[in-house]
């Protein structure tokens, strides 16, 4: 499967028996916005909500931290998805945030996963039909993980790219949070970035229609953040959502597929032993 869909592929095969659909949207406490009642009042036929506060480490400090695979396999087995499933997810405002759950199933071993191009402002641009209320619940089945570890790092890892530069290090925050003079949306961490990263924001994945960008725009965006495909690339953000929606492009423009750092700069910065450039 291309880790992309259409509209048109999603209208054709909605109601697929193998289809698994999810609306995986979440949202910054400061956005003041909530994905779950947005949702319930309108989405896709079919879909259901994944929570990606739900489908984690339970017991990480951090934010929405990537579960066990025993935890992932029961929690999307009661979702209705099998090895055997299509899955698709799409985002309430574009590209930046159903990207986790591509990753999540990726980390997983599923290969059979999408995300919806444009998402559901697509879906709605092209008049395609919306439906409300709480879903009927899943048939539950059966998720077999195979983890593939070459697709998570953490803070170790981390620490020992920084000093030795074997990766390209590429991070999704918006560029004022990486240069270190806007601010940071979480109370009490620094702005700045970890050494030797570059900079892609998630907002500049997709052009003016909301569409993601051409393979070539994108290799050339990664190339800019010193992500050429001759180092491995891991991607970075501030809780890593927005790190797996620069996961999904480079893949899209034929790089090497990254790792994610599953702590991003809330880990990083939250450590005060770690080096950072450009501290506000």
């Amino acid at each position: 499967m291309t880790p992309t869909v259409s509209v048109a592929w999603l209208a054709a095969n909605l109601g697929a028996p193998d289809l698994v659909l999810f609306d995986a949207t979440m949202y910054l406490a400061v956005e003041k916005r909530d994905a779950k009642a947005e949702f319930l009042a309108g989405h896709i036929p079919g879909a259901r909500y994944f929570d990606i506060d739900v489908v984690a480490d339970q017991e990480s400090d951090l934010p929405h931290m990537a579960p066990t695979a025993a935890r992932f396999a029961a929690l999307v087995g009661t979702m209705g998805v099998s090895n055997d499933s299509r899955v698709i997810f799409y985002d309430q405002t574009g590209m930046t945030r159903a990207p986790r759950g591509w990753w999540l199933f990726r980390l997983f071993g599923h290969r059979q996963v999408a995300v919806l191009d444009g998402g559901l402002p697509a879906w709605i641009k092209a008049n395609e039909p919306l439906e409300s209320g709480a879903p009927a619940p899943a048939a539950a089945t059966v998720f077999t993980p195979d983890l593939v570890t070459d697709r998570i790092k953490g803070i170790g890892d981390m620490k020992r790219l920084v000093e030795s530069g074997a990766a390209a290090i590429v991070d999704a925050r918006a560029r004022g949070r990486f240069d270190g003079v806007a601010p940071e949306p979480r109370a009490g961490l620094p702005s700045g970035h970890m050494p030797g990263a570059g900079n892609f924001p998630a907002s500049e994945i997709t052009g003016e229609d909301g569409l993601l960008l051409p393979a070539a725009t994108l290799r050339a965006a990664f190339r800019a953040a010193g992500a050429d495909g001759s180092r491995p690339i891991v991607t970075t953000c501030g809780t890593g959502v927005t790190a797996s929606a620069i996961a999904l492009a480079a893949v899209v423009a034929g790089l090497p597929e990254p790792a994610v750092y599953d702590g991003s700069w809330t880990e990083w910065a939250g450590r005060p032993e770690t080096p950072k450039v450009g501290k506000a």
